[in-house]
Protein backbone atom coordinates (compact mmCIF):
# COMPACT_ATOMS: atom_id res chain seq x y z
CA UNK A 1 0.00 0.00 0.00
CA UNK A 2 2.78 2.46 1.27
CA UNK A 3 4.12 1.73 -2.61
CA UNK A 4 0.75 2.38 -4.25
CA UNK A 5 0.30 5.83 -2.47
CA UNK A 6 4.30 6.78 -3.40
CA UNK A 7 3.26 9.95 -5.91
CA UNK A 8 -0.27 9.25 -6.10
CA UNK A 9 -1.28 12.77 -7.11
CA UNK A 10 0.41 11.99 -10.41
CA UNK A 11 -0.68 8.41 -11.00
CA UNK A 12 -4.45 9.87 -10.02
CA UNK A 13 -4.52 12.29 -12.90
CA UNK A 14 -2.57 9.69 -15.40
CA UNK A 15 -5.03 7.15 -14.56
CA UNK A 16 -8.31 9.51 -14.46
CA UNK A 17 -9.38 7.94 -18.00
CA UNK A 18 -9.03 4.73 -16.32
CA UNK A 19 -10.98 5.75 -13.27
CA UNK A 20 -14.20 7.63 -15.94
CA UNK A 21 -14.26 4.20 -17.82
CA UNK A 22 -14.52 1.95 -15.29
CA UNK A 23 -16.96 4.40 -13.38
CA UNK A 24 -19.31 4.33 -16.66
CA UNK A 25 -18.90 0.64 -17.12
CA UNK A 26 -19.17 -0.75 -13.44
CA UNK A 27 -21.97 -3.25 -12.18
CA UNK A 28 -22.69 -1.69 -8.74
CA UNK A 29 -24.03 -4.26 -6.69
CA UNK A 30 -20.88 -6.28 -8.10
CA UNK A 31 -18.54 -4.26 -6.45
CA UNK A 32 -20.32 -2.76 -4.01
CA UNK A 33 -19.69 -5.15 -1.33
CA UNK A 34 -15.97 -4.88 -1.77
CA UNK A 35 -15.95 -1.15 -0.58
CA UNK A 36 -16.15 -1.66 3.06
CA UNK A 37 -13.12 -3.40 3.44
CA UNK A 38 -11.32 -1.64 1.01
CA UNK A 39 -12.00 1.19 2.89
CA UNK A 40 -10.76 -0.44 5.87
CA UNK A 41 -7.32 -1.67 4.38
CA UNK A 42 -7.10 2.00 2.60
CA UNK A 43 -7.41 3.88 5.77
CA UNK A 44 -5.43 1.68 7.51
CA UNK A 45 -2.38 3.91 5.73
CA UNK A 46 -4.02 6.71 5.10
CA UNK A 47 -4.03 9.55 8.05
CA UNK A 48 -6.18 12.09 6.81
CA UNK A 49 -4.75 14.63 9.70
CA UNK A 50 -1.40 14.51 7.67
CA UNK A 51 -3.07 15.72 4.75
CA UNK A 52 -6.86 17.76 5.04
CA UNK A 53 -6.56 18.79 1.20
CA UNK A 54 -10.66 18.35 1.53
CA UNK A 55 -10.83 20.77 4.58
CA UNK A 56 -8.17 23.37 3.17
CA UNK A 57 -9.34 23.41 -0.38
CA UNK A 58 -13.16 22.37 -0.73
CA UNK A 59 -16.42 22.75 1.17
CA UNK A 60 -19.00 19.90 1.69
CA UNK A 61 -22.83 21.25 1.75
CA UNK A 62 -24.33 22.58 5.20
CA UNK A 63 -27.71 20.64 4.80
CA UNK A 64 -30.64 22.61 6.85
CA UNK A 65 -30.11 19.43 10.25
CA UNK A 66 -26.22 20.37 9.61
CA UNK A 67 -26.88 24.45 10.32
CA UNK A 68 -29.09 23.59 13.13
CA UNK A 69 -26.84 21.30 15.20
CA UNK A 70 -23.63 23.41 14.71
CA UNK A 71 -25.20 26.80 15.52
CA UNK A 72 -26.92 25.20 18.30
CA UNK A 73 -23.43 23.99 19.35
CA UNK A 74 -22.39 27.63 19.06
CA UNK A 75 -25.37 28.73 21.14
CA UNK A 76 -26.17 31.37 17.96
CA UNK A 77 -29.17 31.52 16.19
CA UNK A 78 -28.79 29.55 12.31
CA UNK A 79 -29.45 33.25 10.40
CA UNK A 80 -26.07 34.27 12.57
CA UNK A 81 -24.40 31.18 11.88
CA UNK A 82 -25.14 31.36 8.09
CA UNK A 83 -24.37 34.58 8.22
CA UNK A 84 -21.33 34.24 10.29
CA UNK A 85 -19.82 30.69 7.57
CA UNK A 86 -21.91 30.20 4.57
CA UNK A 87 -22.72 31.09 1.68
CA UNK A 88 -24.92 30.07 -0.81
CA UNK A 89 -22.93 28.33 -4.14
CA UNK A 90 -23.69 27.90 -7.69
CA UNK A 91 -26.39 24.82 -6.71
CA UNK A 92 -27.96 26.28 -4.13
CA UNK A 93 -26.33 25.14 -1.11
CA UNK A 94 -24.65 26.30 1.52
CA UNK A 95 -20.79 26.22 1.76
CA UNK A 96 -18.37 27.71 3.73
CA UNK A 97 -17.35 31.17 2.89
CA UNK A 98 -13.61 30.55 3.48
CA UNK A 99 -10.80 28.93 2.07
CA UNK A 100 -9.63 26.78 4.38
CA UNK A 101 -12.29 25.97 6.36
CA UNK A 102 -12.77 28.41 9.00
CA UNK A 103 -13.14 25.32 11.20
CA UNK A 104 -9.66 23.51 10.39
CA UNK A 105 -7.19 23.90 13.09
CA UNK A 106 -3.38 24.30 12.32
CA UNK A 107 -3.10 21.21 13.27
CA UNK A 108 -5.52 19.88 10.96
CA UNK A 109 -8.02 18.66 13.46
CA UNK A 110 -11.79 19.93 13.03
CA UNK A 111 -13.16 22.15 15.86
CA UNK A 112 -16.79 21.08 15.29
CA UNK A 113 -15.36 17.56 14.66
CA UNK A 114 -18.46 16.12 17.48
CA UNK A 115 -21.28 18.25 15.11
CA UNK A 116 -19.41 18.49 11.93
CA UNK A 117 -21.58 18.58 8.01
CA UNK A 118 -23.01 15.40 7.59
CA UNK A 119 -20.84 15.44 3.81
CA UNK A 120 -17.66 15.42 6.78
CA UNK A 121 -18.41 13.15 8.34
CA UNK A 122 -19.35 10.79 5.33
CA UNK A 123 -16.12 11.73 3.61
CA UNK A 124 -14.65 10.60 0.98
CA UNK A 125 -17.52 8.26 0.12
CA UNK A 126 -15.27 5.10 -0.24
CA UNK A 127 -17.52 2.99 2.11
CA UNK A 128 -20.54 3.82 0.34
CA UNK A 129 -22.61 3.82 -2.90
CA UNK A 130 -21.51 7.17 -3.96
CA UNK A 131 -18.88 6.20 -5.00
CA UNK A 132 -19.71 4.65 -7.81
CA UNK A 133 -23.20 6.35 -8.55
CA UNK A 134 -21.36 9.98 -8.95
CA UNK A 135 -18.84 9.69 -11.38
CA UNK A 136 -18.19 13.65 -11.24
CA UNK A 137 -17.91 13.46 -7.77
CA UNK A 138 -15.24 10.57 -7.37
CA UNK A 139 -13.67 11.63 -10.33
CA UNK A 140 -13.01 14.93 -8.49
CA UNK A 141 -12.04 13.24 -5.07
CA UNK A 142 -9.89 11.24 -6.44
CA UNK A 143 -7.46 14.20 -7.79
CA UNK A 144 -7.00 15.26 -3.95
CA UNK A 145 -7.79 12.67 -1.65
CA UNK A 146 -5.29 9.54 -1.86
CA UNK A 147 -7.77 7.55 0.21
CA UNK A 148 -10.38 8.02 -2.85
CA UNK A 149 -6.72 6.84 -4.84
CA UNK A 150 -6.33 3.74 -3.88
CA UNK A 151 -9.62 2.73 -3.47
CA UNK A 152 -10.16 3.34 -7.14
CA UNK A 153 -6.74 1.91 -8.06
CA UNK A 154 -8.11 -1.32 -6.07
CA UNK A 155 -10.92 -1.34 -7.81
CA UNK A 156 -9.49 -0.96 -11.11
CA UNK A 157 -6.75 -3.67 -10.48
CA UNK A 158 -6.63 -6.50 -13.36
CA UNK A 159 -7.65 -9.93 -11.32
Amino acid sequence: MKELLQNWEKKAIANLNKYRHFLKKVRIRDEIGRLPDLHQEVFSNVDCLSCAACCKNYSPRFKTPDIKRIAKHFNQKEGVFIENYLRLDEEGDYVVNTKPCPFLGSNNHCSIYEVRPSDCSRFPYTDEDVLLKRPALTLKNVTFCPAVFAVMEKLTEVK
